[in-house]
């Protein structure tokens, strides 16, 4: 399984919109208010929005492959770019997906281990996300790699508020 990333640009964006859709929707639909969620999926994924994501250079997107094959995307934040905390210190993960018939063959790791690479590249001290309360699956997979939850903070999709949890690792 060779796998390898690549920098997203604005060529990128049609493909960035539709992975995102797709991804994020095969995580959470289910477990949402349909219109709550068919609202989330528009603005957040909307072309103009990621459009804008890919020209701030503090926004950092990557395709992943397997081979030719598109398998899964993720979205870094430093600086002011960043959700939440907005430490210069920290580097957080925005979105990390899979696609599902790739799901279970350690490719979530080696997504990890790429980023780790890259927080530490930057000079990071740690790297930081949120995961939904109520997604036991991705919370064991941070933990296992050693984040540990260090506060909570409220996520909206459409008018319902959720909450997440703040896990963060240290790169020291």
């Amino acid at each position: 399984m060779p796998l390898y990333l690549r920098e997203c640009d604005n060529a990128d964006l049609e493909t960035l919109v539709k992975i995102s859709k797709s991804t994020f929707a095969a995580a959470f639909e289910k477990d949402n208010d349909p219109e709550d969620f068919q609202s989330y999926i528009e603005e957040a994924f909307h072309p103009n929005k990621l459009s804008e994501e890919l020209a701030n250079e503090n926004c950092l997107f990557h395709f992943v492959y397997d081979d030719e094959a598109l398998i899964g995307y993720f979205k870094l934040n430093i600086e002011a770019a960043q959700t939440d905390v907005h430490d210069p210190n920290a580097l957080e993960i925005e979105r990390i997906y899979v696609l599902g018939d790739h799901q279970g063959k350690k490719v979530g790791t080696w997504m990890l281990q790429q980023i780790i690479a890259k927080a530490r590249d930057l000079g990071k001290e740690y790297i930081w996300l949120g995961v939904w309360e109520h997604n036991p699956k991705a919370i064991s997979f941070y933990q296992r790699h050693g984040f540990i939850k260090f506060g909570e903070h409220p996520y909206y999709i459409g008018t319902d508020k959720q909450t997440d949890w703040l896990l963060r690792l240290e790169l020291k």
